[in-house]
């Protein structure tokens, strides 16, 4: 008896394809490939715009399958929030973007069970620290101010209501 196979792959949003790099690894296994897109589709429109991470566990034997997704990466869901194109190639001093702290926070929920972050407010610092590297500005301040009322809990009774 095979073994299943897993597939994974980097797709778009709502937008996943028969064609590569799903269609030529699925397709070898016999298995029906649009269906299997319609499904990645299905559970990734939510994501439009973002690349997402896709698992698809197959059983050869039974064509049978199961789609997991994952989480997009902080800097695909920055770049939504803000609606930008994406980040600055010189991030100290070109701006390319504005989150409200708000935004920041929701991020870093979403982002929470992939980071190695012990509680929400150590979450947001990272996601801080990734608008930093990516020249986006939070509340009209530089990331590393933000960082810094942080640390000192200037912003603590965001993280408590979570």
């Amino acid at each position: 008896m095979p073994e299943k196979k897993v597939i994974e792959a980097l797709v778009a949003g709502g937008q996943a394809t028969a064609g590569p790099p799903l269609g030529p690894a699925l397709g070898p296994l016999g298995v029906n490939v649009l269906i299997i897109v319609n499904k990645i589709n299905e559970l990734t429109s939510s994501y439009a715009g973002m690349k997402v991470p896709v698992k698809v566990t197959v059983d050869p034997d039974t064509k049978e399958f199961e789609v997991s997704i994952g989480i997009p990466t902080t800097g695909a869901l920055i770049v939504k929030e803000a609606g930008i194109q994406k980040g600055s190639g010189t991030p100290h001093t070109q701006k390319v973007g504005n989150l409200a702290m708000e935004q920041v926070v929701r991020i870093a929920e979403i982002k929470w069970p992939t980071l190695l972050a012990g509680n929400l407010k150590a979450a947001v610092k990272e996601v801080v620290g990734t608008c930093i590297s990516m020249g986006v500005t939070i509340d009209q301040k530089d990331g590393k101010a933000v960082m810094q009322e942080i640390d000192k809990g200037a912003h603590d009774g965001i993280f408590e209501k979570k």
